[in-house]
């Protein structure tokens, strides 16, 4: 592979530590995700994962719609990454992908989420790794 972009950034002190990009734009505190499910004042890096792949999966469809002339609107993608215990006593993640494309009827739509996800960096990295449920919304076509 032949990089185009290559992200830098350091983690120190782990998840109740710090994380902070080469360039600076990215400065986080970060901490465990709360046991009883109330939101927490800092983030953690399931939800830098879920943010990172919704963004990245917008961007694959997008490139998918353009290079078809389609005008799919603003894409929105609610992204959950589950984090749990695996059989070996390790841990493991799972992702839920909801895709709502507003200028597409729902054939469309589903379409297109395939098409993103075949091309899509993070669906290629995860694939075969962790499950990965991908859910399409059209709109009003």
């Amino acid at each position: 592979m032949k990089p185009i972009y290559t992200a830098s950034v350091t983690s120190v002190g782990g998840r109740t530590g710090h994380v902070e990009s080469s360039d600076g734009a990215l400065k986080l505190d970060l901490t465990f995700p709360p046991p009883d499910g109330k939101p927490a004042k800092l983030s953690n890096p399931e939800q830098l994962f879920a943010a990172g792949y919704a963004a990245c999966f917008a961007s694959a469809m997008e490139h998918v719609a353009k290079q078809q002339k389609l005008d799919i609107g603003q894409v929105s993608i609610l992204s959950k990454v589950a984090l749990g215990p695996n059989e070996t006593g390790g841990f493991e993640l799972e992702v839920d992908l909801d895709v709502t494309v507003p200028n597409l009827d729902q054939a469309a739509a589903e379409k297109l989420v395939a098409e993103g996800h075949a091309v899509c960096p993070y669906s290629n990295a995860t694939r075969g790794n962790i499950p990965v449920r991908l859910t399409a919304h059209g709109g009003n076509g």
